[in-house]
């Protein structure tokens, strides 16, 4: 099975195939309206304004499993992205992204990726980390989904090129994006 056998719901309630994004170079990435990463929205607003017209797609899933910070409906979540972070970036429908109820594009990504650790010198990332080994002393050895805004760079034929933790530089996420485009 690869990326592009998979279907998602899409923020209307409508299904989306991922081979309609075949040939495109793809940043899939679970979001929550009221993280410390939520302003990320920008930086991947300007990376897609930047790149759409080379083959970029973002596709964003937002997820309330990490602190309940994705509250509302899906019109409230997409009505505060758009009103405050101009995203024009396709967004789906609220998802979990690990456990029994996680879709199954999200199983995929993490059953085919690992924990990437989050950045050492970043004083989010050793927050994050502090919180997480209170939870679960062995998160580091699982590929699990640990926080909002984990990334998943996806090239033009569907290989999974990178998994970013949410503490990953958005320039090193841009850096790699271009990249590959």
């Amino acid at each position: 099975m690869g990326i592009y056998d998979f279907k998602v719901k899409a923020q209307d309630g409508s299904e989306v195939s991922l081979s309609d994004y075949q040939g495109k170079v793809l940043l899939i990435v679970n979001t929550a309206t009221g993280c410390g990463f939520t302003p990320q929205y920008n930086d991947l607003q300007t990376l897609y304004a930047e790149h759409q017209k080379d083959g970029l797609e973002i596709l964003d899933f937002p997820c309330n499993q990490f602190g309940e910070q994705a509250p509302g409906e899906d019109d409230e979540i997409h009505s505060f992205c758009t009103r405050r972070y101009q995203i024009t970036f396709p967004q789906f429908s609220k998802i979990d992204v690990n456990g029994e109820n996680a879709i199954p594009l999200y199983k995929w990504l993490t059953d085919n990726t690992k924990f990437a650790g989050f950045e050492k010198l970043n004083p989010a990332g050793i927050a994050l980390g502090q919180v997480l080994k209170r939870i679960d002393k062995n998160y580091m050895n699982t590929s699990s989904i640990k926080w909002n805004f984990t990334k998943f760079l996806i090239d033009r034929e569907g290989n999974i090129v990178e998994r970013f933790e949410p503490t990953t530089s958005m320039k090193k996420v841009a850096e790699k994006v271009k990249a590959i485009l």
